[in-house]
Protein backbone atom coordinates (compact mmCIF):
# COMPACT_ATOMS: atom_id res chain seq x y z
CA UNK A 1 0.00 0.00 0.00
CA UNK A 2 1.44 3.36 -0.72
CA UNK A 3 1.72 6.21 1.36
CA UNK A 4 -1.35 8.40 0.83
CA UNK A 5 -0.64 12.01 -0.14
CA UNK A 6 -1.91 14.74 2.82
CA UNK A 7 -3.99 17.20 -0.15
CA UNK A 8 -6.11 13.53 -0.66
CA UNK A 9 -6.93 12.83 2.70
CA UNK A 10 -7.97 16.84 3.16
CA UNK A 11 -10.95 16.21 -0.04
CA UNK A 12 -11.93 13.24 1.29
CA UNK A 13 -15.73 13.35 2.95
CA UNK A 14 -15.98 12.67 6.50
CA UNK A 15 -17.52 9.29 6.02
CA UNK A 16 -14.63 8.50 3.25
CA UNK A 17 -12.30 8.95 6.04
CA UNK A 18 -13.67 6.96 8.54
CA UNK A 19 -14.27 3.72 5.59
CA UNK A 20 -10.26 4.62 4.83
CA UNK A 21 -9.32 4.33 8.43
CA UNK A 22 -11.27 1.22 9.34
CA UNK A 23 -10.08 -0.73 6.06
CA UNK A 24 -6.46 0.39 7.20
CA UNK A 25 -6.64 -0.85 10.65
CA UNK A 26 -8.04 -3.97 9.22
CA UNK A 27 -5.22 -4.15 7.08
CA UNK A 28 -2.44 -3.09 9.83
CA UNK A 29 -4.20 -5.88 12.14
CA UNK A 30 -3.84 -8.72 9.54
CA UNK A 31 -0.33 -7.77 8.89
CA UNK A 32 0.57 -7.76 12.63
CA UNK A 33 -1.40 -11.26 12.79
CA UNK A 34 1.15 -12.43 10.39
CA UNK A 35 4.32 -11.19 11.89
CA UNK A 36 3.32 -12.06 15.07
CA UNK A 37 3.00 -15.79 13.44
CA UNK A 38 6.14 -15.72 12.38
CA UNK A 39 5.20 -15.55 8.80
CA UNK A 40 7.27 -13.27 6.50
CA UNK A 41 5.74 -10.41 5.41
CA UNK A 42 5.20 -9.82 1.59
CA UNK A 43 7.08 -6.31 1.74
CA UNK A 44 8.58 -5.27 4.96
CA UNK A 45 7.56 -1.75 4.49
CA UNK A 46 3.43 -2.31 4.31
CA UNK A 47 3.10 -2.20 8.08
CA UNK A 48 4.80 0.86 8.34
CA UNK A 49 3.53 2.49 5.38
CA UNK A 50 -0.01 1.30 7.02
CA UNK A 51 1.04 2.70 10.15
CA UNK A 52 2.10 6.31 8.76
CA UNK A 53 -1.78 6.30 6.61
CA UNK A 54 -3.78 6.19 9.73
CA UNK A 55 -2.02 8.40 11.54
CA UNK A 56 -2.30 11.17 8.95
CA UNK A 57 -5.84 10.37 8.54
CA UNK A 58 -6.36 10.69 12.13
CA UNK A 59 -4.53 14.10 12.15
CA UNK A 60 -6.79 15.46 9.24
CA UNK A 61 -10.19 13.98 11.54
CA UNK A 62 -8.73 16.19 14.26
CA UNK A 63 -8.10 19.50 12.29
CA UNK A 64 -11.22 19.36 10.52
CA UNK A 65 -12.76 17.97 14.10
CA UNK A 66 -10.67 21.62 15.80
CA UNK A 67 -12.18 23.75 12.63
CA UNK A 68 -15.88 22.84 13.45
CA UNK A 69 -15.37 24.15 16.98
CA UNK A 70 -14.64 27.42 16.32
CA UNK A 71 -11.61 29.21 17.08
Amino acid sequence: MPLIKTEEIRKMSDEELKETLRKLRDDLLHERGQAAMGGAPESPGRIRALRKNVARILTVMNEKQKDKGGN
